[in-house]
């Protein structure tokens, strides 16, 4: 199986190792379905581990011929994020297991990092403490993200975990492995906040707070945001319904 580690991690290799080789049987569960997360300890340090699923047969061959993996790109854009100075669990290694012909299962390695809470929190529990400081330190964050030509395509709620630090907050990014890097126009800096919440009043704090940021009214800046986020929420919607029809249909 290949392997490259960060130079920083470089001794813990034979331990990361084993925890690969025995992944589907030690290791603390942290999220099973599409891919699995595993939590493994050695030394009071923590390292969470992403096994990404078997691809598709056509992916089989991309992956293995043409296109770098999930788990190289996740460790790959998260030393970059590194670099530029944004937050994310440091990048450990990665793992791919091809064969001649097919790319099979790939792993993505970071350090574990314990959030308080992550984005998911603010639109599900809208009389979280501080919840509006939170909403508008977030916005200055994906601000940040946007100055240094960072576009996090799935920037969505259960993607950005959050520390508080004494009266401030930090955010850092996970599920890495669809980025660009890349100069970003106003249209696309909108767009990158349809997934985060359906709420219209979360909408206006997020606009108001990055209207300050930038060279446009607040009106303009709230009427393209809710624009995208109500163009993402309907396309949700609907493929929502359709997998319940399909599910219905196959009874």
């Amino acid at each position: 199986m290949k392997a490259v580690f960060s130079k920083n991690y470089q001794q813990q290799s034979g331990f990361i190792r084993q925890c690969i080789e025995n992944f589907n049987s030690t290791g603390k569960v942290l999220a099973e379905g599409r891919n699995e997360i595993r939590i493994f300890e050695k030394d009071a340090q923590q390292f969470n581990i992403k096994s990404f699923r078997i691809p598709n047969t056509v992916n089989k061959i991309a992956y293995k011929f043409f296109r770098k993996s999930k788990a190289q790109r996740s460790f790959e854009y998260a030393s970059i994020l590194e670099e530029k100075g944004i937050g994310t669990p440091a990048p450990v290694a990665y793992f791919e297991n091809p064969t001649s012909i097919f790319f099979r299962e790939s792993f993505y390695v970071c350090k574990h990092l314990q959030a308080h809470l992550t984005f998911r929190e603010l639109v599900t529990d809208p009389g979280f403490p501080d919840h509006e400081n939170i909403l508008r330190a977030f916005t200055r964050f994906t601000y940040d993200l946007h100055q240094k030509n960072i576009q996090f395509l799935d920037h969505s709620p259960g993607n950005t975990l959050i520390i508080k630090t004494g009266t401030s907050y930090e955010f850092y990014l996970v599920d890495l492995n669809r980025m660009n890097f890349k100069k970003l126009d106003f249209e696309e800096r909108m767009q990158n906040f349809s997934r985060l919440t359906p709420k219209l009043e979360m909408v206006k704090i997020m606009a108001n707070e990055y209207a300050g940021l930038v060279e446009k009214s607040e009106a303009e800046v709230f009427k393209k945001m809710w624009f995208y986020t109500e163009q993402f929420q309907h396309k949700f919607q609907r493929k929502k319904a359709l997998k319940k029809k399909l599910k219905f249909w196959k009874r």
